[in-house]
């Protein structure tokens, strides 16, 4: 690090408004589709055999002020069943294009899948099975929400085929928990966690998030020491994006209530010492996980991926989007289903698909896309093999982003060489602001502004 700069400084230097990455292009690039931009040519362009499902659940029983998910907050349990109408038309239109895949992971997110009562989780289940063949070890996950669901709700999950939960905590500290309006009993999920370990579920993570209202390094070092003795396999630590302009619900948090960016950076930094000192690897910029975790070895041998649902292991699987708001990865394209239910419902009356938005990538986007990828996952790019996958000179088709990451290299977060581009341990908060000097959409401060602080 140059001279006199501190790690706070730097943060502070480089903690600029950008993309989570979890796609290249973000959603933010998705236009409407053109008659062309079918889901016919979309698997055409696939190059696997091999799938992911992702089935969005929009529900929720009350509501996170955090939260900027796609959520409908509600109290009437039938309109799952009709959402669940809905689901069974889109998988029924999508099964044709599926028969000569085969899926190895499913995973369930929100809103809250939790919100099916299990006779509606069983009809989901058995839905997706029917329309699409699985392979006999596909892994099954899904999101929970700890307040939602008994220890008998866990045994239906696991007889279901269910492997892995990730159980969103948050924070256990009661002031934090009343300020962001989701108030839980630790010890309701520690007994959750244990029965689960005891079932048999393989994997069991634990969501957190720093940068709460009245979270403080003393309050949030509580609930990791809590963490800890619950003892997941993986914990997601997420920054909390404060954007109150775009999601209504974050009006209710006040801003004196919030974290500093020094406090906040604090908080990051406190999380990974105890968490790495405890014996969790670092996984990526955000998550953290067991040493013999399929993740830490999959980023040990450089294997790692990122989609819309984090890290994974599974790095060549197309996706498969069901649902409001779903967003499908196959071939070439991405497409995203519409974000209203009323019009997702409606659509698929109409025997159309509701995919509404997307992106065919262009050949710059695929390269653009494998380089940030790598900096995500890896921490690192194999020039040579980039430029031997797109037949480009990396210094010459990258030097304006070369001239962005000086900065980076100059301040010894970063080393690049002829060979290889590396973020340096320390400089790992930062890698999002690293991964975007390789973005063709950034452009001015204008789009920067559509997206969260780094930290």
């Amino acid at each position: 690090m140059a001279q006199g700069t501190g790690l706070h400084s730097v943060i502070h230097k480089y903690n600029t408004q950008g993309p989570r990455y979890t796609s290249y292009p973000t959603a933010l690039e998705f236009s409407p589709l053109s008659s062309q931009q079918t889901l016919t040519n979309a698997f055409d362009s696939s190059w696997t055999d091999a799938m992911s499902v992702y089935v969005h659940i929009p529900f929720c029983h009350s509501m996170c002020y955090y939260c900027g998910c796609n959520k409908i907050v509600t109290r009437h349990q039938h309109k799952a069943d009709s959402y669940l109408d809905a689901l069974a038309k889109e998988m029924a239109m999508t099964t044709t294009y599926m028969q000569a895949k085969q899926v190895e992971q499913c995973h369930l997110g929100g809103g809250t899948p939790t919100f099916l009562t299990i006779a509606q989780m069983q009809r989901l289940v058995a839905l997706l099975r029917a329309h699409y063949h699985f392979s006999e070890d596909a892994q099954w996950s899904i999101e929970i929400d700890p307040r939602s669901v008994d220890t008998d709700y866990l045994t239906e999950l696991f007889g279901l085929g269910f492997r892995r939960i990730s159980l969103g905590v948050q924070d256990v500290d009661p002031d934090v928990q009343i300020a962001i309006n989701r108030e839980q009993d630790t010890q309701h999920v520690q007994a959750l966690i244990t029965h689960a370990k005891c079932l048999g579920f393989t994997s069991v993570n634990v969501d957190l998030i720093y940068g709460l209202p009245h979270q403080t390094p003393q309050t949030f070092a509580e609930t990791l020491d809590v963490i800890i003795v619950l003892n997941p396999e993986r914990i997601s630590l997420f920054s909390y994006a404060h954007l109150p302009t775009r999601f209504a619900a974050q009006r209710k948090i006040k801003d004196a209530w919030l974290p500093d960016t020094a406090t906040k950076a604090e908080l990051m930094e406190l999380a990974i010492s105890t968490l790495c000192a405890k014996g969790y690897v670092q996984i990526g910029m955000d998550h953290f996980a067991k040493p013999d975790d399929e993740l830490a070895i999959a980023q040990q041998n450089g294997q790692l991926h990122r989609n819309f649902q984090g890290y994974t292991t599974h790095k060549h699987l197309d996706m498969l989007g069901l649902g409001v708001s779903a967003i499908s990865f196959i071939g070439d394209q991405y497409r995203q289903n519409t974000k209203v239910l009323h019009d997702y419902c409606m659509t698929l009356n109409q025997d159309k698909l509701p995919s509404k938005h997307g992106v065919v990538l262009s050949e710059d986007d695929l390269l653009r896309r494998a380089v940030i990828m790598s900096l995500m996952c890896n921490m690192y790019v194999d020039v040579a093999d980039i430029e031997q996958r797109f037949g480009i000179v990396f210094t010459e088709y990258f030097a304006a982003a070369l001239a962005l990451l000086n900065p980076f290299v100059e301040d010894k977060l970063v080393t690049m060489t002829n060979t290889d581009i590396t973020i340096h341990t320390k400089a790992k908060l930062l890698v999002r602001s690293v991964a975007m000097c390789f973005d063709a959409y950034i452009g001015d401060g204008n789009r920067h502004n559509r997206f969260s602080r780094v930290i």
